[in-house]
């Protein structure tokens, strides 16, 4: 457990130099024929090279991190499930953000999806979110403990 937690909390601060391309951005515009150069985007974690399924979901029982490329004053994270703490500037390893934010789920969140925004300036970007459903919180009365040695004869 421990090392899965330092793991996580390690990739997620940017350990690894490969993230995903998954960042959502605002659509206040209609799509051009020539992409526009990313002028924000606001996302829930960093993929890995071990894991590229961790961006815009949120990992129970490991650190999470909010990041966001954003210009203007006073960046400010948002979300009706998630309190953050500790905004922190960037730049970021594997991916491009000025700003990252440790994030907390509010206790008795249910499972589903949820928005993210961040709001710098007079802009704000958006991306939605999943909460995974939660593990089994107690193990029943007399249930092996894996790794305590109990089963060894």
């Amino acid at each position: 457990m421990r090392k899965t937690v330092v793991f996580v909390a390690a990739a997620v601060i940017g350990a690894t130099a490969l993230a995903g391309p998954a960042m959502a951005q605002s659509t206040g515009s209609t799509p051009s024929a020539t992409p526009a150069p990313s002028a924000g985007l606001v996302q829930l974690n960093v993929n890995t090279a071990i894991n590229s399924t961790l961006v815009d979901k949120y990992v129970r029982d490991a650190p999470n991190v909010a990041l966001a490329k954003c210009e203007g004053a006073s960046p400010k994270f948002a979300s009706p499930v998630l309190t953050f703490g500790n905004y922190t500037p960037g730049p970021f390893m594997g991916v491009d953000a000025n700003i990252s934010a440790d994030v907390q789920l509010k206790p008795g969140t249910a499972a589903g999806t949820y928005p993210l925004t961040v709001t710098c300036g007079s802009q704000t970007y958006s991306t939605q979110f999943t909460v995974p459903a939660s593990q089994v919180a107690k193990v029943p009365s007399g249930a092996a403990k894996a790794g305590d040695g109990s089963m060894a004869g």
